[in-house]
């Protein structure tokens, strides 16, 4: 049985190295606009972006550079020249989305593979040959695509890589092709602006023209108006079918600009699906466990093994977005002697580790506190005093407070201090 890769995002230097730290075989990102996520394009520079390729490198990982916005002619010579500038990085591939930026890449970054991205919405093996006859060495599949056409697609293809998405955001529209945030807020989403109108909440109203009446639409409580939210994509459950079908490459997560915890936790998750399905000890329940945690618009398995028309249950009529079970309190800084606070600590208080794979903790009780395990096979911490690098004790630490916090013991590099919230609120 092969090794499925697992496909983090990096919206950030500091989101690329976690994603590779919690499991994740390869990450993808992009620098400026002709990146499909503005927001999260500048947050890299070239120079970090290099680092950020050099350290996946050192560590055996790949960088996948996503350069799939829908460039305007007037953008034409500046995409060449950024193309080429990426080139000059040594990423594992090029990430693009239209046939004319297949083009360029092959013409000026000759033998880096090129993938194309789920924008060109690549459903089946007749389009997916135009493409691997353009040199296109991997297909993102469209988020719409079934198991069974993915199958179809290798058989006709063996030798072309596919790549499905099965996590994260998905899009009211097809595969991102939608124009509400471009008329609504000029933002254009195919371009990278997106301005995520489809998680607005809405009032409806009814009309007639013949003698220009107009009135609310009164709904049930509870129903809501947010017409347009899907929930997100959950293939976790699925992810031993996924393995079995031998039809994929690799699995995608999405999420540039969510957080260091979302990025930590969908790689932990998916990596351990993707092992424990390869080993015949897959449980799927292990894995929502800890995707549940993260903030979320509620979870749908989405259409990959289900049809569009057979699914009532793909979108979220109530909220925008849950809290999530949990706040990261913590993160454990390079020297692993200290933590940096992104919540709140009281001395005390217990809160869980959430540690990288594959790491080891060591227990150990001092002044500082304790680091120990518990029944639920979960290593948990606890600080008698809060006592910054400098030496000075505090109270209490809360975030936005950048003095680090010293440890009763060492905790591995990018570790997770983690508290369950008491209450899971909603907010819009």
């Amino acid at each position: 049985m092969k090794k499925i890769e697992l496909l983090s995002p990096a919206g950030n230097l500091e989101k690329l190295k976690i994603a590779l730290a919690y499991g994740a075989d390869a990450v993808y990102g992009g620098v400026s606009h002709f990146s499909l996520r503005i927001r999260s394009g500048k947050e890299f520079t070239m120079e970090t972006f290099q680092e950020g390729i050099d350290y996946a490198h050192e560590r055996g990982k790949k960088v996948y550079v996503t350069i799939n916005g829908f460039p305007f002619n007037s953008q034409v010579e500046l995409l060449k020249k950024h193309i080429s500038k990426v080139a000059t990085l040594k990423p594992d591939a090029l990430i693009v989305a239209t046939p004319g930026v297949v083009g360029l890449c092959n013409e000026l970054a000759p033998g880096i593979p090129i993938h194309l991205s789920t924008q060109a919405n690549v459903m089946n093996y007749l389009d997916a040959k135009v493409y691997y006859d353009m040199g296109v060495r991997r297909i993102v599949a469209a988020r719409e695509i079934s198991l069974k056409d993915v199958k179809e697609i290798k058989k006709h293809l063996p030798d072309l890589e596919i790549e499905i998405f099965v996590h994260g955001s998905m899009c009211f529209a097809y595969s991102g092709r939608c124009l509400v945030s471009a008329v609504q807020m000029g933002r254009v989403p195919n371009r990278g602006s997106c301005a995520n109108d489809c998680r607005f909440e809405y009032t409806l109203y009814a009309g007639n023209e013949d003698h220009g009446s107009l009135f609310r639409l009164e709904e049930d409580p509870g129903v809501g108006t947010y017409i347009f939210n899907a929930k997100d994509m959950n293939l976790a459950s699925h992810v031993d079918e996924i393995v079995e079908s031998g039809a994929v490459d690799s699995v995608k997560i999405e999420g540039r600009t969510k957080s260091p915890y979302y990025a930590a936790v969908t790689a932990y998750a998916y990596s351990m699906a993707l092992k424990d399905a390869q080993n015949d000890k897959f449980e799927a329940q292990k894995y929502q466990d800890e995707l549940n945690t993260t903030k979320n618009r509620g979870f749908t398995d989405a259409y990959l093994v289900h049809k569009p028309f057979d699914k009532n249950d793909t979108q979220n009529y109530e909220y925008a977005l849950s809290a999530g079970s949990y706040e990261v309190t913590g993160l454990v800084q390079e020297d692993e002697d200290h933590f940096l606070c992104k919540y709140k600590v009281y001395p005390n208080d217990e809160i869980e580790i959430f540690a990288p794979l594959n790491v080891t903790i060591n227990e150990v009780k001092n002044e500082f506190g304790s680091i120990y395990k518990k029944d639920d096979g979960k290593y948990y911490i606890q600080f008698n005093k809060i006592i910054t690098q400098s030496d000075k004790e505090l109270e209490s630490v809360h975030s936005g407070n950048v003095n680090p916090i010293k440890l009763p013991g060492k905790l591995p590099y990018m570790t997770m201090l983690r508290t369950k919230t008491k209450e899971e609120n909603i907010e819009s």
